[in-house]
This record gives structure tokens, sequence and C-alpha cells, in this order.
């Protein structure tokens, strides 16, 4: 117990860390996404495009490989990015483009009568959009969004790559320098705490939207 003990400093110091790139993540990459479903979504051909072959390049490749491409290959190109901006860069880009299919599946499977409907109202396409359509949608894409969520706090652990001393390379660190098993354990608890959590959140949130049938 008071070797647990002696490892919380330092795993509250990742945990930290890990929390600081999951928030950043989620403030901005799901806004992105937004953008991104409206963007595939358009009637702009040249836009739907971009926008599209963007999404097939992030889901495509490998996260890691992105966030090593942000940190070690732009620097060649002359553009340079400190560890945490790099890693934040990859992973709002990478995740941005998983939210903005999820939201635009969500989009789509409203029925198009509610748009007509809306028309006739003489609303306008933001008032449709917000009023009607983005609650209804929200309730339907809430458990893929929670899945990408609760995978984004496990992904964290790649900013390993630039450097950063997230919570499972503290405790990785720990093991090799104490022979143990113990820091990885508890780091396991952590994880799991974090997701318990998360997964709670969720529930509240479909219970809230439960009213859009």
């Amino acid at each position: 117990m008071d070797y647990v003990v002696s490892l919380l400093p330092s795993l509250t110091e990742g945990l930290v860390s890990t929390l600081k790139i999951f928030i950043v993540t989620l403030v901005l990459s799901i806004p992105l996404g937004i953008v991104i479903a409206l963007g595939r979504l358009s009637k702009v051909k040249i836009i739907s495009v971009i926008t599209e072959g963007y999404i097939w390049l992030m889901r495509g490749t490998p996260l890691l490989l992105q966030i090593v491409f942000v940190f070690f290959g732009l620097p060649l190109m002359g553009i340079s990015f400190d560890r945490f901006p790099a890693a934040i860069i990859a992973f709002v880009l990478n995740y941005a483009a998983y939210y903005g299919e999820i939201f635009r599946a969500g989009i789509q499977s409203i029925d198009k009568g509610q748009y007509e409907a809306s028309e006739v109202l003489g609303m306008s396409n933001s008032q449709t959009f917000f009023r009607i359509i983005f609650p209804q949608m929200i309730k339907r894409v809430l458990p893929p969004v929670a899945n990408e969520v609760i995978t984004l706090v496990k992904d964290t652990a790649l900013v390993y790559v630039v450097g950063l001393d997230e919570l499972l390379k503290v405790a990785k660190t720990a093991s090799n320098r104490d022979a143990s098993l113990v820091p990885l354990v508890v780091v396991a608890v952590f994880y799991l705490l974090l997701t318990a959590v998360l997964t709670k959140v969720f529930q509240v949130l479909e219970k809230k939207y439960s009213y859009y049938q």
C-alpha cells in the first residue's frame, strides 16, 4: 500500500497531462466535426470533394503516424510545433474526421419531411438546423460519439511518441524502474474510472434527449 501511495504524485502528473489532451481534443474536434459533416453534405461539389478526401486521409492512416508526421515531418517543411500543440493538432484533425462522419450520418437520418415542414413555417436554414435537426441528430449520434470519446481516453497514450509524459508512459517508467507490475495495475484502475465516469455522463445525456424519438 505504501508503494502505491508513493506512485500517486507522478501518476497524478501523468493523469493531468492525459486529461489536458483529452479535454482540448474533445472541445476542438466535436465542433470541427460538425463543420466537416456540413461540408460533406454541401451542395457545392468542390467543398464536398475536399471534405471527403480529408476524411479518407484521416481515417485511412494511423493516428500514431499522423502524430509523428506533425511533430517530426512538418519541421522538414519549415513548420514546427512544440510537443503538446503537435499532439493536439494531430488528435483534433483525426477525431474531427470520425465525428464528421458520425454527424453526417445523424443529419441524413432525419426525415426530409421535417425540412419541408420548417420551410413552410418560414424558418431559415440555420433555424431549421439548430432548432429542429440538431437536437434530434444529437440523440441519434450519442452512442457512436460515446464510443469515440472512450477510445480517445485510451488513444492519449500515443503521445509518448513525442515525449509527453502522459499517464501510461509514467506508469511504464515506474514499472521498468521498480521491476513491478503494480504501476500498470494502478493505471488500469485510473482508465477504468475515467471510462466509467464518461459512460455515466453519456447515459445521462441519452436520458435527457430521450424525448426526441
